[in-house]
């Protein structure tokens, strides 16, 4: 990919997105002096436009985010097999051959992270959530989790959505109402992926010794039900762990170099989020 050196984030809207600080980090620490990594504020309506404005010739890939990780897979020849299991592609790669490809790097960023906290496997699982980040951790546990995923939603739209999900990716899956999701924590991991303050209401039901729980926010950090189960001896990894893991894969998929810098990026978005 010599003469490949472009890639950028896309989505709407993008100026939170941690993606430039981690990737540009990636190529300092591999010595890629000509590499590039930007952002673009694009919808759904601009995206075909965009893809078709860019020289592939320089540019070796993009990272997709909300609301685009769906509405790029028209535009691609290839899909991954793990991008078509959630209908969500969040990288995709310029070719020299001239094809353009998808992949998802969230599931097994996800697994990637679970496993450097020494989660490998687990008996039983918890999804608290149904949105899009929800069939990544589904995929994931799909990986990872032997027995039952319970997911915990507000409506029967939902459930339904989960449930065939779940039987597309082989789990054992069982819905349930939201409003009994502290329960989650009684399995040996939980995978959070609600907005900010929905889960703080569960902070003060939860068992003497809950399992691990993902929470996917990395702003506001520690979330309230992070910092319970953090006082109660659980192991919690949050946003930025997913997030980093993630970026890594990617990295490695655009520069070809591997492992990538896992330390490194890891180090610019901790710095990021504190300010620095």
């Amino acid at each position: 990919m010599d003469s490949k050196h472009r890639a950028a984030v896309l989505g709407s809207p993008i100026a939170h997105s941690l993606s430039p600080v981690l990737h540009r980090a990636a190529f300092r620490a591999l010595g890629l002096a000509r590499w590039s990594y930007q952002r673009f504020e694009v919808d759904e309506a601009g995206l075909p436009g965009f893809v078709a404005g860019l020289d592939e010739a320089e540019w070796a890939g993009l990272s997709l985010t909300m609301p685009l990780k769906r509405a790029i897979i028209p535009l691609l020849d290839e899909v991954s097999a793990t991008a078509r299991s959630v209908d969500a592609v969040n990288t995709v790669l310029f070719h020299p051959d001239g094809r353009r490809t998808g992949d998802n790097t969230d599931v097994p960023g996800l697994v990637n992270a679970l496993r450097e906290r020494g989660v490998e496997s687990v008996p039983a699982a918890a999804v608290l959530g149904a949105g899009a980040t929800a069939s990544s951790a589904l995929a994931a546990l799909a990986q990872i989790c032997t027995g039952e995923v319970t997911v915990y939603v507000r409506s029967a739209e939902r459930a339904r959505e989960m449930a065939e999900l779940g039987e597309r990716l082989g789990l054992d899956l069982r819905t349930a109402d939201w409003e009994r999701g502290a329960e989650a924590l009684e399995r040996p991991l939980t995978v959070s992926t609600t907005p900010a303050g929905a889960t703080d209401g569960f902070a003060d039901g939860l068992p003497a010794v809950p399992g691990a729980l993902f929470d996917v926010l990395y702003h506001p950090w520690p979330t309230k039900l992070v910092a319970a189960c953090a006082e109660r001896g659980a192991t919690v990894l949050g946003g930025l762990d997913l997030l980093v893991h993630q970026a890594v894969l990617q990295s490695e998929a655009f520069t070809g170099i591997t492992p990538g810098p896992l330390a490194a990026m890891r180090e610019a978005g901790e710095a990021a989020l504190a300010g620095g």
